[in-house]
């Protein structure tokens, strides 16, 4: 019983730990938005700016005209990316755990061994096909390489591994076929695991930085990560817009987060069935 209270202290310390870790850093990046950029050059890690000003943010939008489009291009990149993600995920997740058919077995080894091949690999072929395509500076550029993930097929495939068969053979003796089963009754009820993956596909496609720095030349098409460079000069970095926009960039990820939270404990946990 002592030691079962040790390590439950050991394990409040580390977790506390991590969080502090976490926490203070964004703490500060918070505060010195709110600061003028000679207090920031000044150094030292007070979270209580002196001199508190709304000047940073009003700036990034006044005397940055592109900022709002590049919050813009964001938006839409991410919004899309993550729908295409719960789509053609779910689907493939749902064929490999459910349908038997010739290669089955070899498409789900392809898929692992994608797994395995970093992005950075990849950009040079993404960027040659993409130029051979015409979509340079376009939405497309950035949307359809990003449309499927192998990481979140292997997900629902184990989340469709665990699901209930009774319900799908209920759902086939009321006559409906394979797809009408899948959106009808098989999506619906795979809430936890969606939840989980729009939060990662979501966080993924808006924090995106190296394909839109490859793919996008025309500033007004650029990303917010990407955009934040046009506040860093080359012989100073003003701070406190990057700061200020860094925080108007990590509101609608704390928002997604906010509203999909009930479900995401859920979705990671039921992710790690059998194989």
């Amino acid at each position: 019983m002592k030691s079962l209270r040790w390590s439950t202290l050991f394990l409040y310390v580390v977790l506390i730990t991590y969080a502090l870790v976490t926490i203070v850093p964004f703490a500060w990046a918070l505060s010195a938005s709110f600061k003028p950029l000679s207090e920031i050059a000044a150094g030292g890690l007070n979270f209580i700016p002196q001199n508190f000003t709304l000047a940073n943010y009003r700036t990034i939008f006044s005397q940055e005209p592109l900022f709002g489009r590049w919050l813009f291009n964001s938006a839409i990149v991410a919004l899309f990316v993550t729908l295409f993600n719960l789509l053609f995920n779910s689907m493939a997740g749902y064929a490999l755990a459910r349908i038997r058919f010739p290669g089955n077995r070899l498409w789900f080894f392809i898929i692992l061994a994608a797994l395995m091949v970093p992005g950075q690999i990849t950009l040079l072929p993404k960027f040659l096909i993409l130029k051979s395509f015409g979509w340079l500076n376009t939405y497309q550029g950035l949307i359809i390489p990003s449309a499927i993930n192998a990481t979140f097929i292997f997900m629902m495939r184990q989340f469709f591994l665990n699901f209930p068969k009774e319900l799908e053979e209920a759902a086939a003796l009321d006559g409906l076929g394979r797809i009408e089963t899948f959106f009808r009754i098989v999506l619906p009820l795979a809430k936890p695991a969606l939840a989980a993956q729009t939060i990662f596909v979501f966080m993924g496609a808006w924090n995106e930085f190296l394909l839109p720095l490859v793919v996008m030349a025309d500033p007004a098409m650029f990303t917010l990560p990407v955009g934040l460079n046009a506040f860093k000069g080359q012989y100073i970095s003003y701070w406190n817009y990057i700061m200020a926009a860094s925080m108007i960039f990590t509101l609608p990820a704390l928002g997604l987060y906010a509203c999909f939270n009930r479900y995401f404990i859920q979705g990671v946990t039921f992710t790690g069935g059998k194989s």
